[in-house]
């Protein structure tokens, strides 16, 4: 029997309620039958009662109720409704949460669940990638699971670090991926990318629902015979630049793939630190390929268009191989 991204979830939350009782759930509509809006905490109140909170629609009050929570010794992990309006909760979290430990030297451990991303139909103000725009901030770990073992180890791994923790999950992801089990037998540890595909054309870098793209694409050009390295990041902050920069020695070309918005994102990051550390190994000017510089469209032809999908990202690559 196969599980899901969101049966990983589910079941990490549930293993951290079982294994620590400071640990409690806040948020939107979480508990009771309903479960949340993709029902990551579904019986999860009956099972831990005063431990699985609904609150008022108010992210900056979720976010505040948190960090006292944190500073009171609890682990308190919120769950944003989506991660458009966590930007609600950005004062809470940049100036108030990742500043705390170097104002008073008293860490805040709290974790953001934030559910990222697109999916047909969304439309401009439930679809969007904003990895970016939290991991602008000092203090705060960004992380971005892209696959079903990930999704589970890397929740349990954020809730035993005693900084605040942005955990984007991709909506896409959460019924349509799926494995045999969530559990990794030899899980990564937190900011240490993932070779997702050994090859030695060029290096193309993903995170979060764009990995499935990429590895999609690189299949596709496999029996033209371009041999793709595909690099997932797993965590956008810290980023491990070793991984990058070995790959990047190996295959002498870069490609990075992300659904967020293309000025100052993650790819521009990742292209930066790249290109600072690493031009000698360069053969060809590295690229970027982000979806498209406007509002998120709701029809679901238009949004595929939007995004980055496999054809394009194969010829993106194709192009960067002919340089």
């Amino acid at each position: 029997m196969s599980v899901t991204y969101i049966d990983a979830i589910h079941q990490a939350l549930l293993e951290l309620l079982e294994e620590d009782p400071a640990v409690f759930l806040m948020g939107e509509d979480i508990g009771g039958s309903f479960g949340g809006a993709f029902k990551a905490t579904k019986g999860l109140e009956e099972r831990f009662p005063g431990r699985v909170i609904n609150t008022p629609i108010s992210e900056d009050a979720i976010m505040g109720a948190g960090i006292g929570a944190a500073l009171g010794g609890m682990k308190p992990i919120l769950e944003m409704q989506f991660a458009d309006f966590g930007t609600l909760a950005q004062n809470q979290m940049g100036n108030n949460a990742a500043a705390h430990y170097y104002r008073t030297g008293i860490p805040v451990n709290v974790t953001l669940r934030m559910p990222c991303g697109g999916t047909p139909g969304g439309g401009p103000f439930h679809s969007q990638s904003l990895e970016a725009l939290f991991a602008h901030y000092p203090g705060l770990h960004v992380l971005t699971p892209a696959t079903v073992a990930d999704a589970y180890s890397m929740l349990k791994q954020a809730v035993a670090i005693p900084d605040p923790v942005v955990f984007m999950e991709h909506k896409f992801l959460y019924r349509w991926l799926k494995a045999d089990t969530w559990l990794d037998p030899d899980p990564l540890p937190i900011g240490r990318a993932r070779i997702a595909r050994p090859g030695r054309h060029a290096t193309v870098v993903a995170f979060s629902a764009m990995l499935p793209e990429v590895l999609k694409a690189a299949e596709l050009l496999a029996p033209q015979g371009y041999d793709i390295e595909v690099v997932d990041l797993r965590s956008i902050k810290p980023l491990d630049t070793d991984t990058l920069l070995a790959s990047v020695a190996r295959t002498g070309r870069l490609l990075v793939v992300s659904e967020d918005f293309p000025y100052g994102g993650v790819a521009a990051e990742v292209v930066a630190r790249v290109t600072a550390q690493g031009l000698h190994l360069l053969d060809a000017p590295p690229l970027r390929l982000s979806s498209r510089d406007c509002p998120i469209p709701y029809h679901p032809d238009l949004w595929r268009a939007h995004r980055p999908g496999a054809d394009a990202i194969a010829a993106a690559a194709k192009h960067l191989i002919s340089y």
